[in-house]
């Protein structure tokens, strides 16, 4: 069986490193890591959660599937004099010496994976965890997306897929250099709940295209009662679901769901 598709690499992981480093969600789910230390970053990416963590003193692991995510991370650490545990390891394989007291999954679940893979990352979860440790897991819902949730419909699944863009702006980065990115819709099969986007990424530098590069992304799309489920499967207890990441009761109105669960006592 092939391994699904993940688009954090090169210059992608470059520009996920300069520009994505804030966001509701750091402060969030620093507060389930005060609450049980020590704790993993499972999806890490290049540390937008683990290093501001680090910087209030927290003692977080960092893991992600991407060597190139991770490799941004630790440079963006070691510039700060820190030295954290970093693993290149897919959430469906994660296998670490150590065991935690909280594991938090921010923008990764469902990512570059399939149905199996997702269901052994949650067991893979509970096995790292202490016993009462909790695991907190987001994910976007389906129709968060107004564009892509109209795919659903099989009047617009012909359009599929989406034309190739260029990107239509950039960024300029430390060194100089100028970054642009474009995504487009690829596949979309809502029997499965899967979609297949594609991201087109090139470094600009000096008025001259330097370099380019295209990557997919396989990404599993879940409602909540299927997610409830799986969390009951790997055999996690007490499951409690919030919807955009704040403590109130989820509503159709959310476009993210929070899963927060225990390991047993076993």
């Amino acid at each position: 069986m092939s391994i699904p598709e993940t688009w954090h690499h090169g210059l992608v992981a470059d520009w996920w490193a300069e520009f994505n480093h804030d966001g509701p969600e750091i402060e969030y789910f620093k507060r389930f890591v005060e609450s049980g230390e020590p704790a993993l970053d499972a999806g890490c990416g290049t540390g937008r959660l683990l290093i501001p963590y680090l910087r209030a003193g927290l003692d977080v692991d960092g893991c992600d599937a991407s060597a190139d995510m991770i490799g941004r991370c630790r440079e963006k650490a070691e510039l700060e004099g820190f030295a954290p545990n970093l693993y290149v390891q897919r959430l469906a394989e994660l296998d670490l010496p150590r065991r935690y007291r909280t594991i938090v999954v921010c923008g990764a679940y469902g990512l570059g994976s399939d149905r199996h893979r997702d269901l052994a990352a949650l067991s893979r979860f509970h096995e790292h965890l202490e016993p009462h440790g909790t695991l907190v897991l987001d994910i976007e819902v389906p129709y968060a997306n107004t564009r892509h949730w109209a795919l659903w419909a099989k009047a617009s699944r012909v359009a599929l897929p989406e034309p190739a863009i260029a990107p239509r702006s950039r960024k300029r980065v430390a060194d100089g250099s100028e970054l642009g990115l474009s995504v487009r819709v690829v596949e979309l099969d809502p029997l499965e709940q899967t979609q297949i986007l594609e991201i087109h990424a090139e470094r600009w530098r000096d008025g001259a295209l330097e370099a380019e590069e295209t990557h997919r992304l396989n990404v599993n799309l879940y409602f909540k009662n299927e997610l409830l489920l799986m969390f009951e499967q790997a055999g996690f207890v007490d499951i409690q679901i919030y919807g955009d990441h704040n403590d109130a009761a989820p509503t159709g109105d959310d476009d993210f769901l929070v899963l927060a669960a225990r390991r047993k006592n076993s």
